[in-house]
């Protein structure tokens, strides 16, 4: 079971920043991530997950809205840790590839092979707008130029061979010039002629994981992606998921089992299932309505203000209409709430603890039970952590989950 510790903001829940635990000061502060990465490590966890967008989103006078760099976070980790991977989210719309397949081959090789890249199309229009744009490219148009772009990258990490660095000082003989080659790397959206100025990651290439789960964004993992993260609540919906980019990999000629699912999964552990409901209770006591009304709002491309928050989703609204951003989590937050009859309200309260993912709230033995579920029922091959609150849901994950886990090997 793979398991990745999710360590962007506070936590997953959207007030983590207003807990009595929390200091919303420290995402600025080296010692935070310091401190989650090698509580991460010690846990067992495969990786570290960061996630990112480029924009000051909006209410941002309603939470936390600063979000540091993750290739420059990632970085730093890489000094103060020794085996965890290293997995940062970097956009190929508003980059180009020489800049990406450059920062990525070197956090490889400042962390000994660790690094991963997180290949996200951006979905805001307020991203769009920092980079010169009026609005997001379509949706179809986006993923068209990931693989543009990630074509090009892959072509740039292998434009040295292995042993193409010679470093003889007594020779003098720094490069042997056959071994580093152009790439001259002509796609219909970007150009690079190459070769890269930094020698070949240690294993070839870094990591790549992708959380895109509509009809282009499943092409995309399946084609390129070695982990591919995706937001599913229901057992026998995830299946399906899983089964059809397995299937996809090897239409696309790829070994399935090269190609890892991980779901995500909020965790509220406690030592008892009155103590882990107690906390989610606390978690949603601290979260703004307005501002979850907001964030409802942006999700489902509806407004939320002028529906009743006791009712269930009206049936006859279009969740879709005129959403370019997230396709995907918009079906899987429509899909929740039609499934567990939600109130809006109750919708709500899900959008603010992990916007759609599985929420799995008890003791370790049942977190584990439901993980274990999944990974041995065919849809998952481990899961995305998100924590609530960080560090303290992630302590009590690696103190109540990880050695459940452990014991049923």
């Amino acid at each position: 079971m793979h398991l990745n510790a999710v360590i962007y903001g506070l936590g997953s829940h959207e007030a983590a920043w207003r807990m009595p635990e929390s200091d919303p000061r420290s995402l600025t502060k080296l010692s935070f991530w310091i401190d989650l990465a090698r509580r991460a490590e010690a846990a067992g966890f495969d990786a570290l997950f960061l996630g990112d967008v480029l924009t000051l989103q909006a209410g941002a006078d309603k939470h936390l809205s600063d979000a540091m760099d993750p290739i420059v976070i990632m970085s730093a980790l890489a000094a103060v840790t020794t085996r965890i991977g290293l997995i940062a989210t970097a956009s190929t719309t508003f980059d180009h590839p020489f800049h990406l397949a450059r920062r990525f081959a070197c956090l490889d090789h400042i962390s000994d092979g660790r690094a991963g890249w997180n290949i996200v199309t951006s979905s805001n229009r307020l991203e769009a707008q920092n980079f010169g744009l009026d609005d997001m490219p379509e949706h179809a148009e986006r993923y068209a130029r990931a693989a543009d772009v990630v074509d090009a990258a892959l072509a740039l990490w292998g434009s040295w061979e292995e042993d193409a660095k010679v470093a003889d000082q007594q020779s003098g003989h720094y490069l042997d010039p056959a071994k580093v080659h152009r790439v001259d790397h002509k796609g219909p959206f970007v150009r690079t002629a190459g070769p890269l100025n930094v020698p070949r990651p240690p294993g070839g290439r870094p990591l790549l994981a992708q959380a895109g789960s509509s009809e282009e964004g499943r092409a995309f993992a399946a084609s390129r992606a070695d982990i591919v993260f995706t937001v599913q609540s229901d057992l026998s919906e995830a299946r399906d998921f899983y089964n059809d980019i397995k299937a996809r990999a090897v239409r696309a000629g790829r070994d399935p089992q090269s190609i890892r699912v991980l779901p995500g999964i909020v965790p509220i552990a406690a030592t008892t299932r009155e103590e882990a409901e107690a906390r989610l209770l606390q978690l949603n006591s601290f979260a703004n309505l307005e501002h979850l009304i907001a964030k409802g709002s942006e999700f489902l491309g509806v407004d939320l203000r002028s529906i009743d928050l006791e009712q269930p989703l009206p049936e006859e609204l279009n969740m879709t209409a005129g959403n370019q951003a997230s396709k995907s989590r918009v079906a899987a937050l429509v899909g929740v709430a039609r499934r567990e009859k939600l109130t809006v309200r109750q919708l709500l309260a899900r959008v603010a603890c992990g916007r759609g993912h599985l929420l799995a709230v008890g003791t370790g033995q049942d977190i584990a039970s439901t993980m274990q579920e999944w990974v041995e029922g065919g849809a998952a091959d481990g899961f995305n952590v998100m924590c609530p609150v960080l560090p303290g849901d992630l302590t009590m994950f690696a103190e109540h989950v990880m050695p459940r886990l452990a014991e049923r090997g």
